[in-house]
């Protein structure tokens, strides 16, 4: 079994910055994928981004060149740097892992594990 812990959510006002992190335990493995992905409320689980050991890493438009993903594989952790956060950031953050993938995927049911999610509020 693996578990998966988010970190690092928060208030901050628009234009701020917060880094997430996400730290998947229980299983070792050369290969790994892991995610972000967010809810807010009355909304659809969306996918924020991707990286996996081997393939690197992926985003979508709505937070591309705003956010950044990077991992450290010793530790089995992955960040999200979020910067410019906008109003529309706001939601329920979601880290979600695939053991053993060497590629990333934007779809929630392609990771096997997912973490609690931490809340990030952007006001305006």
């Amino acid at each position: 079994q693996v578990e998966v812990i988010e970190s690092g959510g928060g208030l901050v006002q628009a234009g701020g910055s917060l880094r997430l992190s996400c730290a998947a335990s229980g299983r070792t493995s050369s290969k790994y994928a892991m995610g972000w992905f967010r809810q807010a409320p009355g909304k659809k689980r969306e996918f924020v981004a991707a990286i996996s050991w081997t393939a690197g890493s992926t985003y979508s438009d709505a937070v591309k060149g705003r956010f950044t993903i990077s991992s450290d594989k010793t530790k089995n952790t992955v960040y999200l740097q979020m910067n410019s956060l906008k109003p529309e950031d706001t939601a329920v953050y979601y880290c979600a892992a695939a053991p053993g993938s060497d590629v990333y995927a934007d779809y929630w049911n392609f990771y096997d594990y997912w973490g609690e999610g931490t809340q990030v509020t952007v006001s305006a």
